[in-house]
């Protein structure tokens, strides 16, 4: 049997986070080798444990480690990308898409999605009226052109009540396209 696949899953802070939480499951179960960043306002929505339960892999919140063993650990945004197979940020919200397209590396997850040379997938999550601005619009374009590739979103009922474009694909989709880039 050959190497595992690895797979950095990133989580940002949306109402969809809870479907993160099930795509480190079903990536794991997958026999992909599961590691996860998590934004800073994320864990307001989820808990790195849940993470690491699920997933069996490390779960990283911080740009900069407090005391590392080993100095290589100060740069988690280049260890963690290194003989990476797939990056999968789901849900990616809004902002997100905003900081990336502008190049920002000002939390571990921005950093880790710009020193990532393997393929992304992007699996936005957000308001109908968030996805249809002008200005994500724009960004999503950007961001489409430099390569990165988009998971829906899709159109259903989101977290306000309304329905519209801008719900999360379901886990066991994104999934399954992930599979299309580890295999």
């Amino acid at each position: 049997m050959g190497k595992r696949k690895r797979v950095v899953l990133g989580i940002t802070a949306s109402a969809a986070a809870f479907k993160g939480v099930a795509l480190a499951s079903l990536l794991r179960k997958g026999n992909l080798a599961v590691d996860a960043v998590l934004s800073g306002n994320s864990l307001k929505m989820i808990s790195p444990h849940q993470i690491a339960c699920v997933s069996g892999g490390s779960v990283y919140t911080d740009q900069f480690a407090k005391s590392p063993a080993n100095p290589y650990d100060y740069m988690p945004h280049i260890t963690l990308t290194e003989n990476l197979d797939l990056m999968v940020v789901a849900p990616a919200t809004a902002n997100f898409l905003a900081r990336i397209a502008a190049g920002f590396a000002d939390e571990l997850i921005t950093s880790v999605v710009l020193a990532c040379e393997a393929p992304v997938i992007l699996a936005p999550s957000m308001n109908s009226r968030m996805w249809n601005n002008e200005a994500t619009v724009e960004n999503v374009r950007c961001l489409k052109d430099r390569g990165f590739i988009f998971a829906g979103p899709v159109e259903g009922e989101l977290a306000c009540g309304g329905s519209g474009q801008g719900r999360m694909m379901e886990p066991e989709d994104i999934f399954r396209m992930c599979l299309n880039y580890v295999i």
